[in-house]
């Protein structure tokens, strides 16, 4: 038991620091972007603005970071609630809809849902959200429906026998249970949405994606690598601190010593 406790704690250790890392490139990045003007005008000397100037990265990364939890906590309660529903007695006869629809958010192009949303709710953060809501909805609902399935019969038996009510044994046994398998779902969506909110910007919405439009309208390489490299980062870390939070929920690791 003690050799693999210490290779599970060198790996959460070498996890942890990779991190740290990466965060600290990424605020690195965000706060001290204009200060990379010489290494921008040296790789791209044609270039009369190497650097994205008109807005603070620090400014897009926090608009980028609003429009992707507003949306991902839409998704998140949206999702959540509609697969508890479908996986309750009353609700199973309407899973296949419930599962049809989410998919159908995902696999319409939020550009397309975009070109329907901007006429009726106009330019900005409202069709970003609405599009980024559809987008990340499929991953919640699909892990929170197979989480919960794959609570044990007899954890359900033991808490009716202890008195619990259905919202109790709900709350205090099944999405504690299906609580690992949740989180995975969400790091998905809000891994997808981070990526995703950059397209916001083609309809006036703040983000990250605001440089990338303008390098590519303007022909300037060198914003669509800023942009590119700030979002890519920030999903990276994103990605990795979810990670951090899945091993939180590992249940049966903690007892055979490889929890986090």
């Amino acid at each position: 038991m003690t050799t693999p406790t210490v290779l599970v704690t060198g790996y959460d250790s070498r996890r942890w620091m990779l991190l740290g890392a990466l965060s600290l490139l990424l605020a690195a990045l965000v706060l001290f972007m204009r200060d990379l003007e010489p290494l921008f005008r040296g790789a791209f000397p044609e270039l009369d603005t190497p650097v994205y100037v008109r807005e603070t990265f620090l400014q897009l990364t926090l608009d980028h970071i609003v429009l992707v939890l507003v949306s991902s906590a839409i998704s998140v309660s949206v999702g959540v609630a509609a697969a508890v529903f479908v996986t309750r007695r009353m609700g199973r006869e309407f899973e296949p809809l419930v599962s049809a629809l989410s998919a159908i958010g995902q696999t319409f192009p939020p550009a397309a849902v975009l070109a329907i949303v901007v006429p009726l709710a106009g330019f900005g953060f409202t069709p970003t959200i609405v599009a980024l809501t559809l987008y990340g909805l499929l991953p919640v609902v699909q892990n929170t429906i197979a989480g919960l399935g794959t609570v044990p019969p007899a954890a359900l038996e033991a808490a009716r026998g202890t008195g619990m009510s259905r919202w109790q044994i709900l709350f205090r046994v099944e999405l504690p249970l299906a609580m690992r398998v949740i989180i995975a779902g969400v790091r998905v969506s809000v891994i997808i949405n981070i990526g995703t909110a950059t397209i916001g910007s083609t309809v006036g919405a703040k983000s990250l994606g605001t440089p990338i439009i303008a390098g590519l309208v303007g022909d300037n390489i060198a914003y669509v690598i800023q942009g590119a490299v700030v979002v890519g980062l920030l999903a990276i870390v994103t990605d990795l601190a979810f990670e951090r939070l899945e091993r939180r929920f590992t249940f049966g690791a903690r007892s055979g010593g490889g929890g986090a």
